[in-house]
């Protein structure tokens, strides 16, 4: 009997390339977004990364990876949903990159796939803490994604 939440079939209802910051070019990936009952399960697959490390990975609020003064992805804008820290929607869980590649699959009841085409998935170069405001103290964006 198929798994009524996932399908290893099931096409994403949304999904975001990801591309490296400059410093971090070598870095590409994609997050998908399928739906399930109640909310969405996010697969991320990365490659390129500093080994050996955690990595915050957020939804922003903005619909452009474009560079905004001296963030190559200001565009991006801040979290995603309202404060406080960790209940924006688009928080999730940190990604552990093994020889450069990271994959994770989660599940969240904050948004739907249709809500979140149009914003942005941002990795930063360090873990959320899952306190500091407004961003867990996750350090500087390195790879970006519009959700499609």
């Amino acid at each position: 009997m198929p798994n009524p939440l996932f399908l290893p079939n099931q096409r994403p209802a949304a999904a975001a390339r990801l591309t490296g910051a400059p410093g971090y070019e070598s870095i590409r990936g994609q997050v998908l977004f399928y739906p399930a009952p109640g909310g969405t399960i996010v697969v991320t697959q990365v490659r390129g990364l500093p080994a050996g490390r955690f990595f915050a990975m957020h939804i922003h609020q903005g619909s452009s990876c474009q560079p905004l003064g001296a963030d190559p992805f200001g565009q991006a804008g801040g979290h995603w949903g309202p404060p406080p820290h960790p209940e924006h929607w688009g928080d999730l869980p940190v990604l552990l990159s093994s020889r450069g590649y990271a994959w994770s699959a989660v599940y969240t009841g904050q948004f739907r796939p249709e809500q979140a085409k149009h914003h942005t998935v941002i990795l930063h170069r360090n873990p959320d803490d899952y306190r500091t405001q407004p961003a867990g103290n996750a350090g500087d964006r390195i790879a970006c994604g519009v959700i499609r």
